[in-house]
């Protein structure tokens, strides 16, 4: 069976990377974090805020991706710039943590939260019948992609129209319906300014930046994008703009019937606002929207995240069958099909796998920062590497990215110590895994 990179055939266009940035992005995240901010902040400007700085450092970390996927479009996306800027190593860990538990860990947790608390509201499930049908999702979803890139795609286009345009219609109900108040928009007014608000602000930022995370996928595919010099970070440009224009729309539509205080109380946010405009029928309404948006989010992690195995398969430092393509349908099957299993496996025996997945926030944004410095150590190591596109704003906009990824990390070991240790644990045991990889390779 032939592995070469050239059988992923480029079919991928704009369209569908703007749909994998924003279907990937849109998960649940806007449904869930609005409580988590306003509990920590509980000023509504330093909630808006809040959404506006971690929209801007995600453009800006799209601004560098943008440049390094147009540089290198190749499959693997962030695991061929960190290899090309600090060698095998650290893209092996990268890729080793983005499999063990970044993106199955996303999987695992999205189908639970898609069959235990959004399907249940709908259709009464047992516990077990609750893990079966997470199962069946994933099953569903390794089928289409196994199938072609151009299925997954279209499933992830189709989702992603269903989702932005509820979303935009929840909004337009909210303000054209209901009897809101626009000084829920400013009042309470922020406190005085103490270093305790600062904490507050970056465990808000946190909240805000786990709702954007996505954007940075659509560069594992840019082996199959065509004229990825401008497809890959015009893609990113436009989907990673119009999540940050939604965001800050749907939380308006929060506070024009809620206030801040009541947010905070607020675990169903969207359902809660719903059912002030339209009644008990606005939580079925969103429950089916939920729906759709897991499901898109759980495929963008399908059509994306096999290909960092499979470049890392190609590299010879993981398991050789990864980097096996599709005879018939021209894809990186045995590396989606693992994904789908590994998946189902957390889910089998570790449940919500929500606590497992918090451990690799201090890890995961260390990896963000390294690769958008890649930017920076590319444009010195190889200055002669064609650059379609640059990075706007640079060196500043890839700095602050960079600065504010070290906050991240430096808070998230402050005030979740053993969380961080693990989930640096968990990347260090990657170690040994790759040295073995690569003594075999080399023998081999």
């Amino acid at each position: 069976m032939e592995t070469t990179e050239r059988n992923l055939p480029r079919v991928l266009g704009l369209w569908d990377i703007v749909s994998i940035v924003i279907g990937g992005v849109i998960g649940s995240g806007i449904f869930l974090v609005p409580k988590d901010m306003a509990a920590a902040v509980q000023v509504p400007l330093l909630i808006l805020a809040v959404w506006v700085v971690g929209g801007l450092l995600s453009f800006f970390g799209a601004l560098s991706f943008g440049e390094l996927g147009a540089a290198l479009p190749e499959a693997g996306g962030a695991y061929v710039f960190l290899r090309e800027s600090y060698g095998k190593s650290i893209a092996f860990l990268f890729g080793w943590t983005l499999f063990l538990v970044i993106d199955s860990g996303a999987i695992a947790t999205l189908t639970v939260a898609f069959s235990s608390k959004y399907l249940t509201q709908l259709i009464p499930l047992s516990p077990f019948a609750q893990k079966m049908v997470s199962i069946g999702f994933i099953l569903f979803l390794v089928i289409v992609n196994y199938a072609g890139v151009r299925w997954g795609a279209n499933l992830q286009n189709l989702l992603t129209v269903i989702k932005f345009g509820a979303l935009v219609g929840i909004c337009g109900v909210i303000f054209i319906l209901a009897k809101g108040q626009t000084s829920n928009f400013v009042s309470p007014s922020p406190k005085t300014f103490t270093g305790n608000l600062v904490g507050s602000f970056g465990i808000a930022l946190v909240a805000s930046l786990w709702a954007y995370k996505g954007w940075e996928s659509s560069t594992y595919s840019a082996g199959e994008t065509k004229n990825p010099q401008r497809n890959i970070p015009l893609g990113i440009f436009i989907g990673t703009a119009a999540c940050v224009v939604i965001y800050l729309l749907a939380q308006l539509a929060y506070l024009y019937v809620l206030p801040a205080a009541a947010i905070a109380q607020s675990d169903r946010i969207a359902a809660d606002a719903m059912a002030i405009v339209v009644g008990p029928v606005g939580a079925t309404i969103i429950s089916f929207i939920i729906l759709f948006s897991i499901m898109g989010a759980a495929n963008q992690n399908f059509l994306c995240s096999p290909r960092v195995y499979y470049a890392m398969a190609k590299d010879r430092i993981f398991f050789k069958q990864l980097a096996a393509v599709h005879p018939k349908f021209l894809t990186p099957h045995i590396s989606i099909i693992a994904m789908g299993v590994w998946s189902m496996i957390l889910i089998l025996f570790f449940g919500t796998f929500e606590r497992l997945f918090t451990y690799v926030i201090f890890g995961q944004w260390i990896f963000f920062g390294l690769t958008v410095a890649a930017v920076i150590i590319l444009r010195k190591k190889k200055p002669d590497l064609p650059r379609p596109y640059k990075t706007w704003g640079y060196p500043v906009t890839p700095i602050i990215f960079i600065l504010a990824a070290l906050f991240i990390s430096i808070n998230s070991l402050i005030t979740q110590f053993w969380n961080a240790m693990t989930g640096l644990g968990i990347i260090l045991l990657g170690l040994p895994f790759y040295l073995y990889w690569k003594a075999k390779s080399k023998t081999a």
